[in-house]
C-alpha cells in the first residue's frame, strides 16, 4: 500500500479554506481516494481542548511562547494521533492549515524568531512536512471583511491588519523560497473560479 498524500490549506483569515477543503476533498474522492478532513490547530479531542484555549479571547494577555508551545502540543497529538495513522494507511490527508500557519502567525505575525519554531517542527515532525501546501491568498482587508461578516472574531482575528499584513508577507516569502510544494491561487477571486482552479490542481496531484 501506498503512503497517503499530505496537502495542506493555509492563508491568512478569510480566503474560504473550509470551502476549498471541501472542493479538493470532492475532487479525491471523485478519483478514487480515501481521504480525510482535518484541521490545525484540533483535530482529535485533546489538540481541540488546546484549540479552544488558543482562540479563546480573553482578558489574561497570552506571552508569545506559550501560544508556540500550545500550538506544538496541539500538533504533536494531532500528528501522531490522527495524521501518521492515516497516511501510512494509504489515506490522503487534507489539513486546514499546519506549520506554515506557525511560521506565519507566530513568526511573521508575533515575531518569534523562525529558530525557535524550527527546533520544535524537528522534534515534534521529524522530517515530515506537506507534500503539497495550497496557500490561499487575498488582500488583507478583502479576507478581513469576508472573516468580519461570517462570526464574533476570535483572539486572533481581533489583531489589527499590521499583523495580518505580515502573515501574508510571511506566506508570500515562503511560498517564494518552496515553489516545488507551494501552489499560490488568488483567494480574491469569485468563488466559482477559485473551485476551479483547486479541482484542477488535485486533479494534476493524483495523475
Amino acid at each position: 500500500m501506498s503512503r497517503g498524500q499530505f496537502i495542506t490549506f493555509e492563508g491568512t483569515e478569510g480566503v474560504g479554506k473550509s470551502t476549498q477543503l471541501a472542493t479538493a476533498r470532492e475532487a479525491l474522492e471523485a478519483a478514487g481516494k480515501p481521504v480525510l478532513v482535518t484541521r490545525e490547530p484540533g483535530g482529535t479531542p485533546m489538540a481541540e481542548a488546546i484549540r479552544e484555549l488558543l482562540l479563546t479571547p480573553r482578558d489574561e494577555a497570552v506571552n508569545d511562547l506559550t501560544e508556540l508551545l500550545l500550538m506544538f502540543a496541539a500538533r504533536a497529538q494531532h500528528l501522531h494521533s490522527l495524521i501518521l495513522p492515516a497516511l501510512e494507511e494509504g489515506t490522503w490527508v487534507l489539513c486546514d492549515r499546519f506549520t506554515d500557519a506557525t511560521y506565519a502567525y507566530q513568526g511573521g505575525g508575533r515575531g518569534v524568531p523562525r529558530e525557535q519554531i524550527a527546533t520544535l517542527e524537528q522534534l515534534v515532525q521529524g522530517d515530515l512536512r506537506p507534500d503539497h501546501i495550497v496557500l490561499l491568498d487575498a488582500p488583507v482587508e478583502v479576507g478581513m471583511a469576508r472573516a468580519r461578516s461570517r462570526s464574533a472574531p476570535d483572539r486572533f482575528e481581533r489583531e489589527k491588519a499590521a499583523f495580518f499584513q505580515r502573515i501574508r508577507d510571511c506566506y508570500l516569502e515562503r511560498a517564494e523560497q518552496q515553489p516545488l510544494r507551494y501552489h499560490v491561487l488568488n483567494a480574491a477571486q469569485p468563488l466559482e473560479e477559485v473551485s476551479r482552479q483547486v479541482a484542477t490542481l488535485i486533479s494534476r496531484l493524483v495523475a
